[in-house]
């Protein structure tokens, strides 16, 4: 008597079907994660037709010899304020970039930000980089 059936099933598992979900799985998330991360955001920005408003800049530089210069002019300190008023009257925003050599007593630089602060200017302080 033959005691077998017709209908085996099989022990082999097939892959393929496993390897489909893994597949689609991981193109899900590489698609979706840079949406999911805050630094990665995608704006458009406006485009301006007219001209960009600049800030008018002079440079002061004090040297180690307490030497005063408004960009390339020297001038005294006790001519300095007015020189400023007069190269920067009517300007919009007027910025004054500071620069001062190493060594010079930071009194000197505190007065020329005063001076400033008086007329109410912007300062920016001008460092040599390391």
């Amino acid at each position: 008597m033959n005691l077998r059936g017709r209908n085996k099933v099989s022990p082999e598992f097939s892959m393929s079907s496993m390897t489909d979900i893994v597949f689609l799985l991981l193109v899900f998330f590489l698609l979706t994660s840079p949406t999911i991360t805050p630094e990665a955001l995608d704006l458009i920005l406006p485009k301006a037709k007219g001209k960009s408003s600049s800030t008018q800049n002079i440079s002061v530089s004090i040297t180690n010899k307490l030497q005063y210069y408004i960009d390339e002019e020297r001038v005294s300190q006790s001519s300095l304020e007015s020189t400023l008023r007069a190269k920067l009257s009517g300007k919009n925003e007027p910025t004054i970039i500071l620069r001062a050599e190493e060594g010079v007593p930071i009194e000197k630089a505190v007065s020329v930000m005063d001076i400033a602060n008086r007329n109410k200017y912007k300062v920016i302080l001008a460092v040599r980089p390391e």
